[in-house]
């Protein structure tokens, strides 16, 4: 027996638009995919507004979607599928689930049953409440190893704060609410998934920024797809977040800056040689500074023109590049079971 709530739901269209869009990126969860879809629609029950469940299956190799698609006629449930032609990574993932998002809210939650439905009606009221763009789940009492995954993530978090200005007490945690309207200015690539704090605060101020501590369960079935070679990759991936966070549309003004400075370390080396070998008569030919300001001059030339370059395909990109960073194989939901 569907309830007002639930019949208002199924039949949400452009006069009735859909307010919360859940995205919940899946891989290889076949024995989770089920009791995470009933967790989720246990817990939006009394949600007052429209909401839908977006599901993305990455490329899994197990009986996740099949699992997953025995729910799209369920009553009371606005369900989609994406299935994704491989494993694209859960940053792309997430991105296809933006892209096919309708509602003026999105969430985003992990598929492993670890975050909590249970937390998005509070979080979306906060949201609101606090007039925010952007709100972050904080698994204040998180239930995972101490070595493999706390002492990392805390090393991690300290250093995305402190490099982007965003400070937030849990950057990994996927359970967040996003305003569509920003979230869908962002374009996520590589692995960004981990930094999209940082990448809102480059749209709006950090101030509309927020975090709100929520349930964090430990992991039921399957097993984690990170291990401790995750922090490598978070380093690296925090580099390419500083350069394009400060320089992603000037990186001419960062090659240039090296190759200035560089170059200007260059001319001071080889003034002091030229008065020590012209002036005060010393041999400077096999002197090692003659070689350092040679090849320093050479790195300000190579810099400053790596600088132009950059800006010449910087340009090119922001004018022609449109292209997702996913491939979309299907798209299932209860109108079009095999779209």
């Amino acid at each position: 027996m569907q309830t007002t709530a639930e019949s208002n739901r199924l039949h949400a269209n452009a006069a009735h638009p859909v307010e919360l869009s859940l995205v919940v990126p899946v891989f290889n969860e076949e024995d989770s995919v089920g009791p995470l879809i009933e967790r989720i629609t246990q817990s939006m029950a009394e949600f007052a507004g429209s909401w839908e469940l977006i599901l993305i299956d990455d490329g899994s190799t197990d009986a996740t979607l099949v699992n997953a698609r025995t729910y799209l006629q369920q009553d009371g449930l606005i369900l989609r599928i994406v299935e994704l032609q491989r494993n694209f990574g859960q940053t792309a993932a997430m991105q296809a689930g933006i892209d096919a998002a309708t509602g003026r809210l999105i969430a985003t939650m992990d598929g492993d049953l670890q975050n909590d439905p249970k937390d998005i009606p509070a979080m979306v009221a906060e949201l609101e409440r606090r007039d925010l763009d952007l709100l972050v789940g904080w698994r204040k009492d998180r239930q995972d190893g101490l070595l493999l995954r706390k002492i990392p993530s805390w090393c991690a978090n300290y250093l995305i704060g402190r490099t982007t200005g965003v400070k937030l007490h849990d950057y990994g945690c996927s359970l967040k609410i996003y305003r569509t309207a920003i979230i869908k200015q962002v374009k996520l690539m590589g692995e960004m998934h981990r930094f999209i704090p940082a990448w809102v605060a480059s749209v709006v101020p950090s101030s509309r920024i927020g975090e709100m501590a929520v349930t964090h369960h430990a992991r039921a079935h399957g097993k984690s797809k990170y291990g401790i070679s995750r922090t490598f990759r978070v380093i690296l991936d925090l580099l390419s977040v500083m350069f394009f966070m400060r320089y992603k549309a000037r990186p001419g003004h960062f090659f240039g800056s090296l190759g200035l400075g560089f170059g200007a370390l260059a001319m001071l080396i080889m003034a002091y040689l030229f008065v020590d070998k012209f002036i005060m008569g010393n041999d400077i030919g096999t002197r090692p500074m003659l070689m350092v300001g040679v090849v320093l001059l050479l790195a300000s030339v190579q810099m400053v023109t790596t600088g132009i370059l950059a800006e010449m395909i910087a340009r090119n990109y922001y004018r022609d590049d449109d292209s997702p960073n996913y491939i979309v194989r299907k798209i299932f939901d209860r109108d079009l079971p095999d779209a």
